[in-house]
């Protein structure tokens, strides 16, 4: 407790790589091994500090990446973009259609879903946004790349699943431009559960701690291909990237780009399943110290 109380009051004084050691320490208990890192949780602090690649900063911005994914794999993966204000205050409302969603460009979290416009509390839609908008993500986990993400607020198309329920998250886990996982997140606003799936579509062992599984196996998606093709492109020469999806009326959406899955603080329930995905990652040169 003491520990953490120190890293909060320091979190804006303390050096990258000081700050990441004692965060890694109190959730694994020991500090990362710089050095020679081999975990997944591990690499993924080793290519905050040292994987310093000037593409990243457009890639999660959510407003400024669908220009590079409309260049890359076509605009027709791209979620339509209904507005993008400087303030929560300027967010014009009646403009809307009945149903969008609203969200911070530089951070992950803060989100608004509108179903009906009707019966939206604005005041509290508003409140979401203004805690985004003051929240320095980068400081919070020191992931570089949205450190210059202007803070804006987004409006997007409100997308839903053939049941009209909002649509289940396909994460695909890119290693040097290589899909080896899908991470499906269903019930994310219910029964939220998580479940790795290999490129096949095999259910894996792999759990998290703390994240439930679901009961039985997810039907596989009819566009999986296309969906590990694209994530593929958009992933090349890059040492690790997590490109999410989403499936609407048959058509594939990107959802976002991540770089650092948990920001490499999401604990394996079996060390040896961080052990495999940290062996997928194979380091670049350091072209930064920290």
């Amino acid at each position: 407790m003491v520990l953490k109380e120190f890293i909060k009051k320091c979190a804006y004084v303390l050096p990258d790589k000081v700050y990441l050691s004692l965060r890694y320490f109190l959730t694994f208990r020991r500090f990362p091994d710089w050095e020679n890192p081999k975990s997944y949780n591990e690499k993924v602090q080793w290519l905050k500090v040292y994987d310093r690649d000037p593409r990243y900063g457009q890639m999660v911005d959510k407003a400024a990446v669908k220009d590079l994914v409309s260049r890359l794999i076509g605009p027709e993966y791209v979620i339509p973009t209904l507005g993008v204000w400087d303030r929560p205050e300027d967010v014009d409302f009646d403009a809307l259609p009945d149903r969008f969603v609203l969200k911070c460009t530089h951070d992950s979290g803060s989100v608004v879903l509108c179903p009906d416009k009707e019966k939206l509390n604005r005041e509290e839609a508003m409140q979401v946004l203004r805690r985004g908008m003051a929240l320095d993500y980068f400081k919070e986990y020191r992931e570089w790349p949205y450190r210059d993400v202007p803070r804006r607020i987004l409006a997007e198309a409100y997308l839903t699943d053939e049941t009209g329920d909002v649509p289940s998250d396909y994460k695909v886990m890119c290693f040097q431009g290589e899909p080896k996982l899908v991470i499906l997140h269903q019930g994310r606003f219910g029964k939220h559960t998580m479940d790795f799936y290999d490129t096949d579509w095999n259910r894996m062992s792999i759990t998290r701690v703390g994240q439930a599984r679901s009961e039985t196996d997810a039907p596989r998606p009819d566009c999986l291909e296309k969906m590990l093709e694209l994530s593929s492109v958009l992933s090349r020469e890059i040492p690790h990237l997590r490109v999410d999806w989403y499936i609407c009326g048959g058509r594939l959406y990107l959802g976002e780009l991540t770089f650092y899955n948990n920001s490499g603080f999401g604990p394996f329930v079996d060390p040896r399943d961080d052990a495999l995905l940290g062996s997928w990652i194979r380091l670049p040169e350091r072209n930064n110290s920290n």
